[in-house]
C-alpha cells in the first residue's frame, strides 16, 4: 500500500474510533482520545468527565470496549487508559456536547451560547469561540458566533494550542452543528510579551563580549591577528644577498596650477595650434595642385603638336 493511501486509512480509522467513543460514552462526558501505535500494541488514552461510568462495574464496560476495538476496528492488542478531566468547562468536546444537549432540550440558542461561553471564561480560559450553524430559529439556516477573549484561527498555534470540539443537536426544525474552540489557561502563544516595571536594564542584558566580536566580523585568512607576525608569501621572489637593490626612480607629474587671480587653470592656446595646422595643410594642397596643372599643360601641348603635324601631311 502506498504511503498516501496508508495515511488516508489511518485517518479514517481514527475518525471512526472517535465517533464510536462519542456514541458509547456520551453519558460519561467523553472528552476526546489520544491514539498511538507502539510495538506492544495500540495505546488509547480516553478523557472522560466520569471515568467510573467508562470502566463500569468490575471493569465490565472497559472489557466490552476493548473487545469491540479488536473485532470491528482490527486493532492489535488495544490498551485503553481512562483519565479524568480535571476541569470539564475547559474541554472543548465536553462543552460542545453539553451545548448540543441544551439545544435539544429547548434552550434558546442565544441564551445557551452566552451562558456556555461565560462559564468557559470564568474557568480561566484565555479565549473561546462558539459557532452554531443550522436552523437555529427558522426554516432558513444561518450561522451564529459567540466570542470571548483571544482566539487563534490559523497557523501552528491554532493546531497545537487551541482545543476543538464538535457536536450535533437534532431539534424539531432540523440539525444544528456546534463547534467550540478554547485556548486553555497558561498557553504560551508566540506573540506574548511581558513588561517589567522599575527594573534595571543591566539585569536582563547578557554579556556583550561575544557580540562585539560577532559585529566586527571574522578576519580574513591572510590578515594577521593582533600580536602575531605577518605571514610570509612563499611565492614571493626573495632578493639574493649578492644583488644590490637599486632604488626606484619616482616620476613626479606636475599638474597645471590654478591661477590665483581668476581661479582657472593655464591651458595652451588651442586656436593658434589649429590655425598653424590649417596653414600647413593648405600649403601641401597648393604644391600638389601646381604639379598636376603643369603635367596637364604638358600633355595638352604634346597633343596639339601631334595634331598639327598630321594636318600638314
Amino acid at each position: 500500500m502506498a504511503d498516501e493511501q496508508q495515511f488516508i486509512e489511518n485517518g479514517l480509522q481514527r475518525t471512526q474510533i472517535n465517533e464510536f467513543f462519542a456514541d458509547e460514552l456520551g453519558r460519561a462526558g467523553y472528552g476526546g482520545m489520544e491514539l498511538a501505535k507502539t510495538p506492544m500494541g495500540t495505546q488509547i488514552v480516553l478523557k472522560a468527565e466520569k471515568p467510573g461510568m467508562v470502566i463500569g462495574k468490575g471493569g465490565k464496560n472497559i472489557r466490552k470496549i476493548t473487545q469491540t476495538l479488536e473485532e470491528e476496528f482490527d486493532l492489535d492488542d488495544p490498551q485503553v487508559d481512562v483519565q479524568e478531566v480535571e476541569e470539564p468547562d475547559l474541554n472543548a468536546q465536553i462543552v460542545a456536547d453539553r451545548l448540543a444537549n441544551a439545544l435539544e432540550r429547548g434552550w434558546y440558542f442565544r441564551n445557551a451560547g452566552h451562558t456556555t461561553i461565560d462559564r468557559i471564561i470564568e474557568a480561566g480560559a484565555l479565549g473561546a469561540e462558539i459557532v452554531l450553524s443550522g436552523k437555529v430559529t427558522g426554516a432558513r439556516s444561518r450561522v451564529e458566533k459567540f466570542n470571548r477573549g483571544y482566539i487563534k484561527h490559523n497557523g501552528e498555534p491554532a493546531e497545537e494550542i487551541v482545543d476543538k470540539g464538535v457536536a450535533t443537536a437534532v431539534v424539531q426544525l432540523g440539525t444544528i452543528g456546534v463547534r467550540v474552540k478554547i485556548i486553555p489557561p497558561g498557553a504560551e502563544l508566540p506573540d506574548d510579551f511581558q513588561v517589567y516595571e522599575d527594573m534595571e536594564v543591566d539585569d536582563y542584558v547578557e554579556d556583550s563580549d561575544g557580540l562585539d566580536e560577532l559585529l566586527a566580523g571574522e578576519p580574513d585568512d591572510d590578515t594577521p591577528s593582533p600580536g602575531e607576525p605577518a605571514a610570509e608569501d612563499p611565492d614571493a621572489d626573495e632578493p639574493d644577498a649578492d644583488e644590490e637593490t637599486t632604488p626606484v626612480e619616482e616620476t613626479v607629474i606636475e599638474e597645471p596650477q590654478a591661477d590665483a587671480t581668476d581661479g582657472e587653470f593655464d591651458e595652451p592656446d588651442v586656436e593658434e595650434e589649429l590655425a598653424e595646422l590649417d596653414d600647413a595643410v593648405e600649403a601641401e594642397l597648393d604644391e600638389e595642385t601646381e604639379q598636376e596643372a603643369e603635367a596637364l599643360i604638358d600633355e595638352m601641348d604634346e597633343a596639339e603638336t601631334a595634331d598639327a603635324g598630321g594636318d600638314q601631311e
